[in-house]
Order: structure tokens, then sequence, then C-alpha cells
């Protein structure tokens, strides 16, 4: 998943970049927005986004009931 991506703008990332960005804005509770230059990745941060609505981030700490 490490391809980097092939846009006009030579943004650099890769798709697993994106998808972490995804991933890292859900946790963050900013609004959804992938790349429109580039549907793979767009396709990637989607995905990661996805998945970071259902997960949560790892630096949230959980309380135990003792």
């Amino acid at each position: 998943m490490n391809k980097t991506t092939e846009n006009g703008f030579s943004s650099g990332m890769s798709y697993e970049d994106w998808f972490n960005l995804g991933k890292s804005d859900a946790w963050a509770g900013k609004p959804k927005v992938p790349p429109e230059q580039n549907s793979q990745a767009a396709s990637m941060y989607d995905l990661g986004y996805s998945e970071g609505e259902i997960t949560h981030p790892p630096t949230q700490t959980r309380k135990i009931n003792q």
C-alpha cells in the first residue's frame, strides 16, 4: 500500500499516507476532504476516514471501572 500517488501535483504522499490522513481527520472530528485530483488517493482517504469513525484514536484513554 506504499505506492506513491501519480497526480499532476506531485504531492509525494503514498496511498497509505492518504489512508492515515483520513483516519486522523475522522479522529480529530474534521470534515471529510479527500483529494480531488486523484481518485485512488481519494478512495484510500475515504477508507481511512470510515475506519477512523468506527475506531478510537490511539491517544484516547478509556476509563476502567474497578
